[in-house]
């Protein structure tokens, strides 16, 4: 272009030459600041055209590179696509196994609270039975009452036994005949029978040495009478000695003592049914 310019401006030139025609001074500056244009905006032109092809390659490398972008974009969510596919999958296998296994859940604890009903319905019926079958000796110191599914028949000591002794006295023997009864009608009760004493320390009861002593040897002698003179089979009863270690009262005054000082006839239903539900 430059070129071209300049041949048109020698061109020009000759021209006026060539026809005879003097330029003025004015005149011929006029051609040479024209000449200085035409140059200087070739060279702005030149100059556009780089910044633009510059831009251009930057614009190509910006695609090239949102290209792949893109591409990592879609491998990375066809991906996440199947992941979230298969998770589906799984999630609607592990949902139908969990449904399954909470219904078993429920299944077996329906069953449980079935059987622990039925539990307290045999246990309130049997303490029914014997509160009818022991009022004569609730003026004595006999109480029963239902604890945790349990019925507890309590003996107060001096219902049992003299000041002292291991030996059932009559009224005693009275009052256990009587419970005997109703023990042997239900043979699925399971029997422990628990002596319990005051704080106080024993003093010259021979063999007996403390009241662990005591509270176990009286039990047994429960134990005893109810197998040997009233025939309730012996695998059902256990006897123990709880000792002063779980009173009923305080242990300060002498009918706190008294209610501490005696004997506990736990009575259980069999849970057999039970165990076995839980061991499945």
């Amino acid at each position: 272009m430059k070129r071209i310019i300049l041949f048109g401006a020698v061109v020009l030139l000759a021209s006026a030459f060539s026809s005879c025609v003097v330029l003025s001074p004015k005149k011929y500056k006029a051609l040479l600041a024209k000449q200085d244009s035409l140059g200087t905006g070739w060279n702005e032109s030149q100059q556009s055209n780089e910044n633009l092809g510059k831009r251009i390659l930057k614009l190509k490398q910006d695609t090239a590179d949102l290209n792949g972008r893109l591409n990592e974009l879609q491998g990375k969510y066809a991906t996440v696509d199947n992941n979230y596919s298969k998770l589906k999958s799984n999630s609607s296998s592990e949902i139908s196994k969990l449904s399954g296994d909470l219904k078993k859940r429920e299944e077996r604890l329906k069953e449980v609270e079935d059987i622990l009903r039925k539990r307290d319905e045999a246990s309130n019926q049997l303490k029914e039975k014997l509160q009818q079958a022991l009022l004569g000796f609730s003026k004595n110191g006999l109480t029963v009452e239902m604890k945790n599914g349990k019925v507890y028949v309590s003996l107060t000591d001096k219902l049992l036994f003299p000041s002292g002794s291991i030996i059932i006295d009559d009224k005693g023997k009275q009052a256990l005949s009587q419970l005997a009864k109703v023990l042997k009608e239900q043979p699925e009760i399971i029997i422990a029978v628990e002596g319990h004493t005051d704080s106080q320390k024993i003093v010259n009861l021979g063999q007996i040495k403390d009241n662990w002593d005591l509270s176990v040897l009286r039990s047994t002698s429960v134990v005893r009478f109810l197998t040997e003179s009233e025939k309730v089979p012996g695998i059902r009863l256990t006897a123990t000695g709880k000792g002063e270690f779980q009173p009923l009262d305080s242990n300060t005054t002498p009918e706190g003592r008294s209610r501490n000082r005696r004997i506990e006839i736990v009575l259980s239903p069999k849970l057999d049914e039970l165990y076995n539900l839980i061991k499945q």
